[in-house]
């Protein structure tokens, strides 16, 4: 059960955009768009949805960066329908071949897309422990998958990286490179961010969540130490794994990193004064409330997810 609550939760996150002077993009239909962020680079943004008002497997930030000999495209999204319709989206602007195809972690809001780029043969990468997360979660995946994106789950498949990144590995799109770095255990044992050197823009994938509120699977403590080293990025820009893309960005990770540090102290407290867990969970990171958007179910979860490991520290 504990297994699924944390599935469960991961499919809350949601992505909005709200990027100045940005060109839409029409794709395969009037609803999914791309915006072109700069030189090349280009970002889908999913619905705002939680798991309880309708997953549909597009809900998170997915993205794609061309480069004079080709593509990378940076999350696939939680179906190969969405898969295809980023495919089609990155057809609609270059013929140029896809090279890689990037996960940023686990999530199936983030890599059910795939199977979508099989026939173009590239690289699918990952953080090294990815391939094995997948298979150990490809059961509850399906199922959930199965229950939440119903006709849309056919044809729907785990496709494992076939390109690990140990610690740090750079791919070459021809004019621009991206540097790709795995993680310590944060927000889940898989998190890999990327940085563009053409741009300066950096791919944070789920260590940052901007506007909606974060969301926990591993390690509070690993994710608050993950976010204060990218603050020493030389991003000139972010896109967050949810959320708008920003060059505010230090503010985006401090507003993060508040929250958790909050919610950490709070929970703490909570273990401390000998409060239950469910007490906890209508209490923890109160002050917060109004600041993140669907609040009340991904706090609740995230102390679900944070208390018992705590009540051991």
């Amino acid at each position: 059960m504990r297994i699924l609550m944390i599935i469960m939760s991961v499919l809350s996150l949601i992505g909005c955009a709200n990027l100045q002077a940005v060109q839409s993009v029409k794709a395969s239909s009037e609803d999914f768009k791309m915006e072109n962020v700069g030189d090349g680079i280009y970002v889908h943004h999913g619905e705002h949805l939680d798991i309880d008002t309708g997953y549909q497997g597009d809900i998170c930030n997915i993205s794609f960066i061309v480069g004079s000999r080709g593509v990378a495209v940076i999350d696939t999204g939680g179906s190969l329908k969405v898969g295809r319709q980023l495919r089609e989206a990155i057809r609609q602007i270059t013929s140029l071949p896809v090279l890689y195809v990037v996960n940023s972690h686990v999530h199936p809001d983030h890599i059910y897309g795939n199977a979508a780029f099989l026939a173009d043969k590239p690289e699918f990468v990952g953080h090294e422990k990815l391939a094995n997360a997948m298979e150990s979660r490809k059961e509850q995946y399906a199922k959930l998958n199965a229950r939440f994106l119903h006709e849309d789950a056919v044809g729907t498949e785990l496709i494992k990286p076939t390109l690990a990144v140990k610690d740090k590995l750079e791919l070459d799109l021809g004019g621009r490179k991206l540097m790709l770095t795995a993680h310590p255990v944060a927000h889940t044992n898989t998190d890999v961010s990327m940085i563009d050197s053409k741009t300066g823009t950096l791919f944070t994938g789920d260590l940052l969540f901007i506007e909606r509120t974060p969301v926990i699977e591993s390690d509070v403590k690993g994710l608050i130490a993950e976010i204060e080293k990218l603050k020493s990025s030389d991003a000139k820009q972010v896109v967050p794994g949810h959320g708008p893309v920003t060059k505010d960005w230090i503010a985006a990770l401090s507003d993060a990193q508040r929250y958790l540090n909050v919610l950490l102290a709070d929970v703490r407290n909570s273990i401390k004064n000998n409060e239950g867990m469910e007490k906890s969970m209508d209490t923890a990171a109160a002050s917060e409330k109004g600041k993140w958007k669907l609040f009340d179910v991904a706090n609740r979860r995230n102390v679900n997810t944070i208390y018992p490991a705590l009540e051991w520290e």
